[in-house]
């Protein structure tokens, strides 16, 4: 049996921090990258692009030839140490990261936090493992290898009746064993820290202080997308390797008191949105530079020069993104072995449910900026436009359906659509021969509304008999916006998402939500090519049902890992926005 051909079909994926990588790196699944000269102070040897020395991809020989003075050591070096130690007899286990889904019988599939025991790591890409009865090849960069490989089997988390998890603290784990199973946990939480700030700084040095200097080559526009705040995230991570070595007890790790550190700066970890907000267009700006020769060039020539490990740009560019989701995976596991008389106990468990918060909302940011480009085909599909456009004072749907508004003086009604967005509610107008295209009419600002539940029976402000009905009461101005819904659930789906825009608009306020002004602009920009190129003008079925599928969810005590843990997942393809919009349309009749 061989492996799968790992580069067909694997995302870039690296391995988690380990103590047994000096930069914490492992270069799984990817591809050597060539490189370009560059000489020691940052400017590229103009005169190594002539005849006289030869062609760049000679020059790239000279640097893979002399790979020796800027090699370093890495990936290789766990692997070997996995294989030796399965040759000797030793049962290595690894925790899944991410869910592995198959439906090829010789791979093995696993969902995240499972627990995988190595039988075979001498494929780089693909190992052999077993779970219970089940073998099979995994892609290694979904796994990490278990800090504590001596813990037996038996006292990890148990599955028990139920479903829920117990841990080795009711079966009893020896004090010494467990103060073991804590120093290790510490020493790797200490140790990944200090490897995750050296491949900081080789970036933030080895690429970024490189590029600056050719100016011929990168505008600080480029150097933006392609490395977002990374600097910010640099300086911060020094501050709080600080404050995690000030708490580390050198003769007893195990008595170190860590969790405040994470308390303390938890706040700040937050600038990690912005980074993996950015992560896809440094990925896309990549992409498009690497087609150019010089461009590979250089970046392989800067990694050599700061001697760092044989991954490419992208590769080292992804680790901020991991990283910060790995923060509650050490937080948990230093909490196994944390016993509730220790002083760090409060902490930890604070801790863990912090970063979960910090992970998860990173997640929701990300699911908001990508929704503002739907958003903004929405619009565009929308005849008759009006106004500002929504992504001015809105970045969220929060619900959408048909309701009978009613007007003054003649208490005239008529069906409409209506969208709720933070802060507003667009009215709009069904064609009458072709019902999904909508037409503008109007919008409410809702900063300024109250919402009236009404009584079934006659309305005494509109002198009518009405059902299913509720009312927006401007504050201001005291105009009233009078509603009927067909259903008394869908009136009462209605309230709700009312309550959920208030909601809503309070977090945005609270955690400092925002979408910048170029965002907003690049999103009608890409709208509106994807109009002017020919797309239909209506609302299509896969959109709409996105949208109705938004939630604002909080996050639940017992929230699996595989929900908190979503940044750096495997993607899985796109699907199309405008693909079968003649068939489903939100509003046949």
């Amino acid at each position: 049996i061989t492996p799968p051909v790992a580069f067909d079909i694997l995302p870039l994926k690296l391995h988690p921090f380990s103590q047994s990588t000096p930069t914490g790196l492992d270069c799984v699944g990817c591809k050597r990258r060539v490189s370009a000269p560059v000489i020691a102070d940052g400017a590229l040897d103009k005169t190594a692009l002539t005849d006289d020395v030869g062609s760049e991809e000679d020059l790239y020989e000279d640097f893979r030839s002399a790979n020796h003075r800027y090699g370093h050591p890495g990936g290789g070096g766990e692997q070997l140490a996995i294989n030796e130690l399965i040759s000797d007899g030793s049962v290595v286990y690894a925790e899944a990261l991410w869910d592995h889904v198959t439906m090829d019988d010789q791979e093995l599939g696993f969902k995240a936090g499972d627990v995988i025991e190595v039988m075979d790591a001498t494929n780089k890409e693909w190992w052999w493992g077993r779970i219970l009865d089940s073998e099979g090849w995994f892609p290694a960069s979904f796994v990490r290898l278990r800090v504590n490989q001596d813990e037996p089997m038996e006292d990890y988390p148990l599955k028990v009746e139920g479903g829920k998890e117990e841990d080795s603290r009711r079966f009893g784990m020896g004090q010494t064993t467990k103060d073991q199973m804590r120093t290790n946990v510490i020493n790797e939480i200490i140790s990944t820290e200090r490897d995750y700030i050296k491949h900081l700084k080789d970036i933030c040095e080895g690429y970024i202080k490189q590029c600056r200097k050719r100016a011929d080559m990168f505008t600080e526009e480029q150097l933006k997308t392609i490395f977002g705040n990374i600097e910010d995230i640099y300086r911060c991570q020094k501050k709080f390797v600080k404050a995690l070595e000030k708490k580390f007890n050198k003769d007893h790790p195990h008595l170190s008191e860590v969790g405040s550190c994470f308390l303390e700066y938890q706040t700040e970890f937050q600038i990690y949105s912005e980074y993996c907000n950015n992560h896809p267009n440094a990925c896309m700006e990549l992409s498009r530079l690497t087609k150019v020769n010089k461009y590979v060039y250089f970046f392989e020539a800067c990694r050599l020069l700061q001697k760092m490990i044989d991954i490419s740009l992208d590769g080292f560019l992804l680790t901020p993104v991991q990283k910060i989701c790995k923060y509650p995976l050490q937080l948990a596991e230093l909490l196994k072995y944390t016993n509730p008389q220790h002083r760090d106990f409060k902490d930890v468990e604070a801790a863990l449910n912090a970063m979960k918060n910090v992970a998860q909302l990173i997640n929701e940011r990300k699911r908001r900026l990508e929704n503002i480009d739907k958003i903004a085909q929405w619009q565009s599909s929308i005849e008759d436009w009006e106004g500002e456009d929504v992504l001015v004072r809105s970045s969220e749907l929060i619900y959408s359906g048909e309701l009978a508004k009613i007007s003054h003086p003649q208490a005239k009604s008529q069906q409409r659509m209506f969208f709720l967005f933070d802060h507003q509610l667009v009215c709009c107008k069904k064609d009458l021969l072709r019902r999904d295209i909508l037409y503008y009419k109007s919008r409410i600002n809702m900063d300024d509304m109250e919402i009236l539940d009404v009584e079934d029976g006659k309305d005494k402000d509109f002198n009518i008999s009405v059902k299913n009905a509720f009312k927006l009461h401007c504050r201001d101005t005291e105009e009233v916006h009078l509603f009927c819904a067909k259903k008394p659930e869908q009136k009462q789906r209605w309230l709700k998402a009312f309550e959920n825009e208030r909601r809503q608009v309070q977090l945005d306020q609270e955690t400092g939500f925002s979408i910048t002004e170029v965002q907003k602009k690049q999103a009608m920009l890409n709208a509106s090519k994807q109009h002017h190129a020919g797309k239909p003008k209506a609302v299509t079925r896969p959109y709409y049902d996105f949208l109705m599928r938004q939630k604002h969810p909080t996050l639940p005590t017992t929230l699996p890992q595989q929900q908190v843990f979503m940044l750096a997942e495997p993607k899985r393809k796109p699907s199309n926005f405008w693909q079968n919009i003649s068939r489903l349309t939100p509003f046949r009749k």
